[in-house]
């Protein structure tokens, strides 16, 4: 299980543009990867929309957000040009990076128990380590929650 102090696993994964992206190529940023269960869903587009609308401040404060599921690259594309994201979105369809940050597991819908996606997001560092966990995100205001604890923290 990944905690706050630990150094984030390493990826490489393939972006809604065509590119690979690694973790490491980010680092001397701080970075804010989010995991979220499937494109177009209503909780995932309020939390990338929310995130879309607080990027310029997020951005401010020296970081990227990076939007991570196992949908496929043409689906984020679509997801993205419909929403306006201006965030990159990259697609894991094998899961790996999901299970190397626990964000594969047991959930539970309507009391049904079923494996999928967890919403989760951390913030990593510029040195690659796991600055802090969102264990629980509140979609509607996940980029306002990203703005007031990166303000916080310099505090």
């Amino acid at each position: 299980m990944i905690e706050i102090g630990n150094k984030a696993p390493e990826f490489t994964l393939m972006g809604d543009d065509g590119k690979e992206y690694s973790l490491s190529s980010f680092r001397g940023q701080k970075v804010l990867l989010y995991f979220y269960p499937k494109d177009n869903t209503p909780g995932c587009t309020k939390e990338a929309c929310s995130l879309r609308d607080w990027k310029d401040e997020i951005t401010k404060r020296g970081t990227v957000i990076i939007g991570v599921s196992r949908d496929g690259d043409k689906s984020h594309l679509k997801f993205r040009e419909k929403y306006g994201l201006n965030f990159i979105l990259l697609s894991d369809p094998e899961k790996t990076v999901h299970e190397a940050y626990g964000t594969w597991g047991e959930k539970k819908l309507y009391g049904k128990v079923s494996l999928g996606a967890l919403r989760k997001t951390f913030l990593i560092d510029e040195e690659g380590n796991i600055e802090k966990i969102w264990n629980k995100v509140a979609v509607l205001t996940h980029g306002e929650d990203v703005v007031k604890y990166l303000d916080e923290r310099k505090a």
